[in-house]
């Protein structure tokens, strides 16, 4: 995901005109556990009593949503760094508050959205709705309009690249409903991509 917001980030930057993502919550813990399809992680009693932080940058990230788009996607790509260039632990409430407070969030408000146990639902329906409706099992996972959706596994493109890119790969996941799967072999990538 982290690649992706990036290269979407490169995209705005190009073009000067603004890429409108609704980033929803996907849990990759809840796809890779290796307990029953029927026990969803988000009801266990550790999530539910805050002992468990394993959705703690979920409910983080939507406490940040309701302070507006803007407030959010500070928010988001700043907890993306973090995960991602910093190496820092997502189940670690200091880093949130990190986040929060480089975004520019109102903290008060941020810390009590962030206990709300809603969020938790919330988290749940946007996952089973991902997984249900548009068959998910990784991220990012695009939809665009009602059934198209495509999973996207990419790199960072460089800047002269990433609105191409861009234009060519929305046009085919929004479009192009007759291709099923576009995938490299891997290892290895193509030399000289990372």
């Amino acid at each position: 995901m982290y690649n992706a917001a990036v290269w979407l980030s490169k995209v705005e930057e190009s073009t000067g005109k603004t890429v409108t993502v609704d980033w929803q919550p996907f849990s990759l813990a809840q796809v890779n556990s290796d307990r029953e399809n029927d026990v969803k992680l988000w009801e266990q009693p550790g999530v539910l009593d805050g002992t468990d932080n394993t959705f703690l940058a979920h409910m983080s990230g939507l406490a940040a949503k309701r302070q507006g788009d803007e407030a959010f996607k500070s928010f988001f790509m700043t907890l993306l760094r973090a995960r991602h260039e910093d190496k820092k632990d997502l189940t670690d409430p200091a880093v949130m508050e990190e986040a929060a407070v480089a975004a520019g969030l109102d903290m008060a408000r941020f810390r009590e959205d962030q206990k709300d146990p809603d969020l938790l639902e919330d988290i749940g329906k946007s996952h089973t709705i991902a997984v249900e409706e548009y068959g998910a099992f990784g991220v990012p996972t695009f939809v665009f309009g009602e059934n198209n959706a495509t999973f996207l596994k990419m790199f960072i493109p460089p800047d002269e690249q990433a609105v191409e890119i861009y234009d060519t790969l929305t046009k085919a996941m929004s479009e192009f409903n007759h291709v099923g799967e576009f995938k490299r072999p891997q290892p290895p990538w193509p030399h000289g991509v990372i």
